[in-house]
């Protein structure tokens, strides 16, 4: 198992919708090994592919507080949203020392493959809700900062250039 380094932004595969998972084979579970590993040294609770530099459309998962408890989603999808919204402050290693916040949908059921390769269904509430679609949006090519307005987006850029 292996840490690595997350794209510095404006890399373009920040930018690049991921490839679909045809199977989940032990490569793959590899590489979610080491998301996982990649997302604990941050520490966070969420990490998609894309932010490794791995251009497929996998994601984990985990915002328990005692950690461990990762779920491994493959070609994840949103079936269903809360009306609710929740406001959450979102950040990526990718663009590291800035942070938004961002309101979102507070539960969202979703339908993926999961470590057996058989599709699952689960429901996200709270914090690994707003952590599936940060991680969904990143599968797609979206950064969190694409939600913010035109504005405060450029504030955001321009505050981290200027740290880098």
């Amino acid at each position: 198992m292996t840490v690595h380094s997350c794209l510095p932004w404006p890399d373009k595969r920040l930018r690049t919708k991921a490839e679909d998972v045809s199977e989940v084979t032990d490569e793959i579970r590899a590489i979610w090994d080491d998301m996982i590993d990649t997302m604990e040294a941050m520490p966070g609770v969420g990490l998609a592919a894309p932010q490794i530099g791995v251009m497929l459309r996998l994601a984990v998962v985990d915002g328990s507080t005692e950690r461990g408890r990762a779920v491994r989603l493959a070609n994840p999808e949103i079936l269903h949203s809360s009306i609710e919204l929740r406001e959450h402050e979102e950040a990526s290693p990718n663009l590291p020392g800035v942070s938004a916040k961002v309101k979102r949908p507070r539960a969202v059921t979703v339908r993926f493959l999961n470590e057996q390769g058989m599709i699952d269904r689960r429901d996200f509430v709270g914090i690994e809700a707003t952590s599936v679609q940060h991680q969904i949006d990143h599968l797609n090519g979206r950064m969190y900062f694409d939600r913010l307005s035109k504005v405060k987006r450029d504030m955001l850029l321009r505050k981290a250039k200027k740290q880098g």
